[in-house]
């Protein structure tokens, strides 16, 4: 089977989207910035979610896919394209590598910037704890671990809880203020004393076994 499609017959899932039509360069960034963030992937744009092939004009398309990684994404996505004809129309691919500049964000019409995550075939808004991690990875301040009775609540609290607890949970049940957990448990994630998963598209929380 010819690569573009058996590419397309693998479907939409962690690495790979697929986009009909570019009429939104924002909503392009907002797979860029996931793919960036997570674990790379590749875009199809010309494809329909059913897997049928639309076509595109890859001229047009490449013009606003390069603004959505350059001029939307914040730091700017690197990208490589490649154009590909199959059922006498054009599907426009572009592979996108997991970055290690994470967070890349997306400038959203209201000015705000939120990044994105890919999750099994969807984008999610990536959340604040994923954030903490990323910035202390890349943080030049060395981390050493240690342990204070917040650590060991954290860890009594998500004892017997084997699908985890959200952050808001977690601070409901250990009674430590958010702006605190925030960090604390960003910190246990990065040392990998704590795993974070998502349920129905929330983050959870829950002790590496």
């Amino acid at each position: 089977m010819p690569y573009i499609e058996s590419k397309i017959a693998e479907g939409e899932h962690q690495q790979q989207d697929f986009k009909y039509a570019v009429n939104d360069a924002r909503k392009l960034a907002a797979t860029l910035s996931a793919f960036a963030n997570t674990d790379g992937g590749t875009l199809l744009i010309g494809v329909r979610d059913n897997g049928s092939v639309a076509g595109v004009r890859p001229e047009e398309e490449a013009h606003m896919l390069e603004a959505a990684a350059s001029v939307y994404c914040s730091p700017a996505v690197d990208l490589t394209t490649q154009v590909w004809r199959t059922d006498n129309r054009y599907v426009l691919e572009a592979r996108v590598a997991a970055s290690p500049l994470r967070p890349h964000y997306v400038r959203l019409a209201t000015g705000e910037q939120k990044a994105y995550i890919r999750v099994h075939d969807q984008n999610l808004p990536a959340p604040a704890v994923l954030i903490e991690v990323w910035k202390g990875e890349i943080s030049e301040r060395p981390q050493k671990y240690f342990h204070t009775d917040k650590e060991k609540k954290i860890f009594e609290v998500l004892e017997h809880q084997e699908t985890g607890l959200t952050l808001s949970a977690l601070c409901r049940q250990t009674g430590i203020p958010r702006k605190i957990l925030l960090p604390l448990v960003a910190r246990l994630i990065r040392w990998k004393l704590l795993d974070m998963g998502f349920m129905q598209h929330v983050a959870v929380f829950r002790l590496v076994r």
